[in-house]
């Protein structure tokens, strides 16, 4: 019963329990395709069915990982069947159960409104936006917001950062950034913005089926 339910992994190495960042990773990217995708259902068909099931999973998948074990999380199986083959890449538990409870808090008023209530409004739009900003760090940066907030109640000095971004080490050559890349990137947001501009009725016109075109002559 005591491997049964438990949070994080024991690792020879390390003196709390671990899970692998990688696979979380993925599994984060798995949630915010699936969520990502049941938006544009509503935004385009009006079709709320598909993100109703995603809550439904949503909530039941970080139940699983908080007050059971990650290990039986359908997403994070998914994410470590995905990511076996590249090496493990440890960090510390404790902030992300936190993390992953703020999840249940968010996907548990999504599940309210939309499905026992059955309605939506501004505040489900933001929860959504929240959710999908947090997926979306998570698994694209590697960045755990959850964890952040974490670092910030938590008295203790946190373990096993994703990054080793608890420790504060000086940025090593490859990391950091010029003055003349700043300016670079700032030209190129400005040539974005530029071009959006000049550009709009041309890039608006609808294009044509090449080879439609090409048997009609």
């Amino acid at each position: 019963m005591n491997n049964l339910i438990q949070f994080g992994e024991t690792v020879e190495g390390y003196n709390i329990p671990v899970l692998n960042e990688r696979e979380v990773r993925a599994a984060a990217g798995i949630l915010f395709l699936a969520t990502y995708t049941s938006l544009l259902f509503i935004l385009f068909d009006g079709n709320f069915i598909p993100v109703k099931y995603v809550i439904t999973f949503f909530l039941l998948d970080f139940l699983i990982r908080v007050l059971i074990n990650p290990r039986f999380s359908p997403t994070l199986i998914a994410g470590r069947l995905i990511v076996r083959n590249q090496t493990p890449e440890y960090v510390g538990a404790a902030q992300k159960k936190f993390a992953w409870s703020i999840g249940i808090v968010l996907s548990a008023v999504m599940f309210y409104f939309f499905i026992i209530v059955n309605a939506y409004s501004i505040i489900t739009g933001l929860i959504c936006l929240v959710c999908l900003l947090f997926l979306f760090f998570e698994a694209v940066f590697g960045i755990c917001l959850g964890c952040i907030f974490y670092r910030l109640f938590n008295r203790k000095k946190v373990q096993y950062c994703p990054g080793e971004v608890c420790d504060i080490n000086s940025r090593q050559q490859i990391q950091k950034v010029s003055i003349g890349q700043l300016i670079i990137l700032a030209m190129f947001i400005t040539l974005i913005y530029v071009a959006s501009g000049l550009l709009v009725e041309r890039y608006s016109k609808a294009p044509h089926d090449l080879f439609k075109t090409a048997q009609s002559r």
